[in-house]
Parts: C-alpha cells; sequence; structure tokens
C-alpha cells in the first residue's frame, strides 16, 4: 500500500516569480529547514541567483500579513527566509538526503525522459506527415497531368476537322 501523500506545499509569487520558501519546501522533502539551508550553503555552486534569493525585511513582513507565522521577538527564524524558484526547488533534491528528496529526484528524472520520448514520438508523427505529404502532393501533380492529357485527347482538333460535302466555287 502507498504512503499517503502529503498536501501540496504552498507556492507563493515574491518578485513576479512563483517560488517556495525554505519552511515549506524543508517541509514537503521531510527534513528540518535548517538541514535543507545546510545542504543548500555547502552546495552554493548549484544554486545561482536565478535559482533561490534571501527575501528582504518587507517581504517577510508581507507574507508574515498572509500567513500565519510567528511574530518576531516570540520565536521564529533568527534569518530572512530562502525563496526557491521552480530550478532551485528541484536542484534541492539533489543535495538532500532524505527519502522524499531522494524519491522527488528520481520523480523528476523519469518525468524528463518520458517527455523525451513523448517529443520524439511527435517528431516521427511529424516526419511519417511530411513524408505522406510529399506522396500525395505527387500524386496530385501526376493526376493533374493525367487529366490533362485525356481533355486533350477528347477536345476537337481544328486542323484536322474537315468540313463534309461539296465545295462553292
Amino acid at each position: 500500500m502507498l504512503a499517503p501523500q502529503p498536501p501540496d506545499p504552498p507556492i507563493v509569487e515574491i518578485r513576479g516569480q512563483s517560488v517556495m520558501l525554505d519552511m515549506d519546501l524543508a517541509a514537503a522533502y521531510g527534513v528540518p529547514t535548517k538541514v535543507l539551508n545546510q545542504a543548500v550553503t555547502r552546495n552554493c555552486g548549484r544554486f545561482p541567483e536565478d535559482f533561490r534569493f534571501v527575501l528582504t525585511a518587507k517581504e517577510v513582513d508581507g507574507l508574515r500579513s498572509q500567513t500565519v507565522t510567528s511574530k518576531k521577538g516570540r520565536g521564529g527564524r533568527r534569518y530572512l527566509p530562502w525563496a526557491f524558484t521552480e530550478h532551485g526547488a528541484l536542484m534541492a533534491a539533489t543535495v538532500l538526503n532524505s527519502p522524499r528528496a531522494v524519491e522527488m529526484s528520481v520523480f523528476v528524472i523519469r518525468a524528463f525522459v518520458r517527455l523525451r520520448a513523448y517529443a520524439r514520438g511527435h517528431a516521427e508523427i511529424a516526419k511519417r506527415l511530411d513524408a505522406l505529404e510529399r506522396r500525395v502532393t505527387d500524386h496530385d501533380d501526376d493526376l493533374g497531368e493525367m487529366f490533362k492529357a485525356l481533355r486533350a485527347l477528347l477536345a476537337p482538333s481544328p486542323s484536322s476537322a474537315r468540313e463534309i460535302g461539296f465545295a462553292k466555287k
């Protein structure tokens, strides 16, 4: 029997990008936020600026008013959270060693393999359609020439038509 899947983690829009916050991504991968951030820091070369960025204090305050998070001075975080883009979230799965993160890495790889096979299948179909179109077009040209020849045979030729009867002088 399959284990129940956790609910989809929240995706928020910040700076015009759809991102997941480090705490939500860590929960999705079944690790503490601290473990996620340590793994990312140890592998910072795998996370360019377009994969993750640190939120500003103003962005955090804006999120705090939208979601239920602890207020300043009452526990919670000492550092500003990281926001991971789609690519960063996938890369995080490769640097974590939790069973869920490994499962996600395998899932993503398999999805790309299926996508490539799907694209290859479409390329093969497109190639066959092109060949069929050329064949039909060639037949259309051949049929057009055949009808033209038949019409020429059926049309009376003006030079061979002689009048029948007596000629007047």
